[in-house]
């Protein structure tokens, strides 16, 4: 990481260097996704790469050799399942799928106790709970083809091995519903197994519920983010469909989801690409699922055209996305590029075929209204989101949200406050999350602002106590117990102006950055520029900036660490420093502009948003209302 000169222009390259053909970094790189038969094309694309890495006895599938906190066993079985998720909706509506050898060969293998390829018992909050809901998908939805050919042997050891893992206490979260699509599936082959606990844990995941659509995953119920969608409304509304039995229920699950989507469709950029923030998101095209789920559901929430175009350019963006090594079609840890260092501890090499959940449209006729709308284009109008407490504004290839940032389990997330807690994120500038805690002065902090008190070791926003009032949102955070900090976010056109009250017992310096935007190679010309109270950086496509309010810090630009953000594997922060005294109240004030338009020095840039007055942030203060639906 290199912090660059005031009033440098930083010339990269002129040469174009881009030999490579980015479709060979994906397995769907080459595909045109507009039509069902595109998408079963992409699906059979994203499958095929793992034939190979299936085990003699087709019961294991191991893409690598690292590994995940669980065992390996799990993890092979993992590679085996969650491709499911994408086989089974692919066979259900039509599709010819040509490798049932080898997951007949698996189900007899992998749940055969005496046979060396056996999984290994499914046990209390044990992975292989969590991908037993995979099979009992594919029971409930093909066992025609899944569970039919099969030997009694083999059948016998796949009920057994199901049952004993559906007797097994699941995670306190989302986890619940994986015992309830083993029951799904147990169901449509006629076994007969414990209702009451299938009727607990939906009752228990109650609970979970906030309001307006939202879940908290488990308890505490702060954790909102994809495992909304591609979780609990995902299962909720394939229970909904496959149990229509219970239809009190099923209505409930179908109003819910409702009401999420119409909100959770500004999730989304109007090139297709989703805000990149919370945890998983290796699951990659996973984040665009419910709008299959949604349709497999047979339920219009919002236009057909709206759901598909959001759908159908979601998958697109990933098509321009290098998820894969070079030629090899198989998926890799990381979010739009290979990167390791952003993944949690439970990501085993296997762990992105999740994303296959996105595949579930394909279970429709081609005559299904999903498929024959015509595509429409995504919301652009500015929203604010009380419940999980994000204020979103849309721009061309570009949205943005601002952020309270609730807390999370950190003992679950690694670098958490990176992925909940910025001040902002977007569709187009991911995340970066800083490696070394002890670096405070080559620090990336990115829509971040970090405090340290001797140079070396920092802190951040990790959890606070948030406000929202209209599209404006203010929280309290204590990064050391005398230390307390109030934050104030206010969106502007396409700036945002971020106010801080520090409060603090010991001296501190501060660093503060805006949004880090992709250092391509090959890039035309990369222009940064430091000025008194301003700091930005134009690349070949885009331009990031930031203006000191209070002309009380000085300005730079950095150029982090390769490999820190989950986008670009190269970028350039514009930051603020600036230092807060012992026993005194210091403020800070800061107006932030990031857009993929390079001409926004001669525009916006020149139309800098004024400070809020003192009487504006105490009536944002004192007006707010609690987040998290409190």
């Amino acid at each position: 990481m290199r912090t660059l000169k005031t009033n440098a222009n930083h010339l990269i390259s002129k040469k174009n260097m881009n030999t490579f053909d980015i479709t060979k970094f994906s397995p769907i790189g080459n595909l045109r996704l507009d039509t069902k038969e595109d998408l079963q094309a992409a699906f059979k694309a994203t499958f095929d790469p793992l034939v190979a890495a299936f085990s003699e006895g087709g019961a294991r599938v191991r893409l690598e050799q690292s590994g995940a906190h669980f065992e390996f066993a799990a993890a092979d079985l993992e590679g085996f399942s969650r491709p499911l998720w994408g086989i089974v909706p692919f066979v259900a509506g039509g599709g010819n799928f040509e490798h049932w050898d080898l997951y007949h060969n698996g189900l007899t293998n992998g749940t055969n106790p005496q046979h060396a390829e056996y999984w290994g018992p499914p046990k209390t909050r044990d992975q292989r709970l969590v991908e037993l809901a995979a099979i009992g998908f594919a029971l409930a939805l093909i066992p025609e083809q899944f569970y039919e050919p099969l030997s009694d042997t083999a059948k016998t050891n796949l009920v057994n091995f199901l049952l004993q893992g559906r007797d097994s206490e699941y995670n306190v979260t989302n986890w619940r519903y994986f015992r309830v699509l083993v029951d799904l599936g147990l169901k449509r082959i006629g076994v007969e197994y414990d209702h009451s606990m299938t009727e607990k844990y939906l009752d228990e995941m109650e609970t979970f519920y906030i309001d307006e659509g939202y879940y908290g995953d488990g308890t505490p119920r702060e954790n909102m983010d994809y495992y909304n969608p591609w979780g609990f409304h995902f299962y909720g509304l394939v229970y909904a469909k496959l149990c229509p039995e219970d239809s009190v229920r099923g209505a409930r699950y179908r109003q819910r989801a409702k009401a999420f989507v119409e909100q959770f469709q500004h999730w989304f950029a109007d090139d297709g690409a989703c805000l990149a923030f919370g945890r998983s998101l290796t699951y990659k095209f996973c984040c665009g699922s419910l709008w299959g789920a949604v349709a497999f559901a047979d339920e219009e929430l919002i236009p057909w055209g709206v759901m598909k175009g959001l759908y159908l350019r979601h998958m697109r963006w990933w098509t321009k996305q290098p998820i894969s090594r070079l030629n090899s079609g198989v998926m890799s840890n990381g979010y739009a590029y290979p990167n390791p260092y952003m993944c949690e501890n439970y990501n085993s090499p296997q762990s992105p075929y999740w994303g296959m959940k996105a595949f579930t449209p394909l279970a429709l006729p081609s005559s299904h209204p999903f498929w024959t709308a015509q595509e429409l284009p995504a919301p652009s109008s500015s929203v604010s989101l009380p419940i999980p407490g994000m204020v979103i504004s849309h721009y061309p290839k570009n949205t943005v949200a601002l952020m309270s940032g609730p807390s999370h389990n950190p003992s679950i997330v690694r670098f958490q406050a990176e992925k909940y807690c910025k001040f902002a994120y977007s569709t187009r500038y991911g995340f970066s999350i800083d490696f070394n805690t002890k670096n405070f002065e080559n620090c990336t902090l990115d829509s971040m602002i970090g405090l340290s008190e001797d140079g070396k070791d920092f802190r951040v926003r990790d959890s606070t106590k948030a406000k929202i009032l209209d599209d404006k949102l203010y929280s309290i955070w204590y990064p050391w117990k005398d230390v307390k900090v109030e934050t104030w976010l206010i969106p502007s056109g396409k700036w945002h102006i971020r106010v801080h009250r520090v409060k603090s017992a010991r001296d501190l310096t501060s660093i503060e950055g805006g949004f880090a935007i992709a250092r391509s190679e090959p890039a035309t010309k990369a222009i940064m520029d430091q000025q008194e109270s301003q700091s930005y950086v134009i690349t070949a496509e885009d331009f990031s900036g930031v203006v000191d309010l209070k002309s009380n810090r000085s300005t730079r630009v950095i150029a982090p660490e390769p490999n820190s953000n989950i986008i670009a594997p190269k970028t350039l922060v514009p930051q603020l420093k600036g230092d807060i005294p012992a026993n005194t109240e210091t403020w800070f004030a800061a107006a932030f502009l990031a857009q993929p338009d390079v001409d926004l020095k001669d525009k916006e840039w020149r139309e800098i948003p004024p400070l809020p007055t003192d009487d504006e942030l105490e009536f944002i203060k004192s007006s707010a209302k609690p987040v998290l639906g409190e």
